[in-house]
């Protein structure tokens, strides 16, 4: 069953640097919303029971950094993936995520009349 309030967007080229207090982590962001995003190839030892996480997003010539706290995560042979939800957010944010929103013309099941 799908909890989300917002619809994820697919993105490409959009890469975090996390840190949950202890250390400093990379990622790739798979898919966004204005207030949440999953996190891939995320090293194992990042600290999914963090109560805050300090992001840094960076694309598209941008860079935003926003605190978020993790709401799951799967390990996987390598890395594992985080969902993490964005609790603070600066001025730009939403303006950012609304450049991944699909065009009209990309979006399935629409009836024009």
């Amino acid at each position: 069953m799908e909890k989300r309030q917002h619809q994820r967007m697919e993105v490409a080229n959009l890469s975090v640097d996390i840190s949950d207090g202890s250390g400093f982590f990379g990622g790739t962001i798979r898919d966004l919303s204005l207030f949440g995003m999953k996190v891939d190839n995320v090293p194992k030892r990042l600290d999914d029971n963090a109560k805050q996480l300090s992001i840094v997003i960076s694309g598209k010539g941008q860079n935003f950094k926003v605190k978020a706290r993790p709401r799951w995560a799967v390990r996987q042979p390598i890395g594992k993936s985080v969902g993490i939800e964005i609790v603070h957010a600066p001025i730009g944010w939403t303006e950012f995520v609304m450049n991944f929103e699909p065009g009209k013309d990309e979006v399935w099941g629409e009836i024009q009349l």
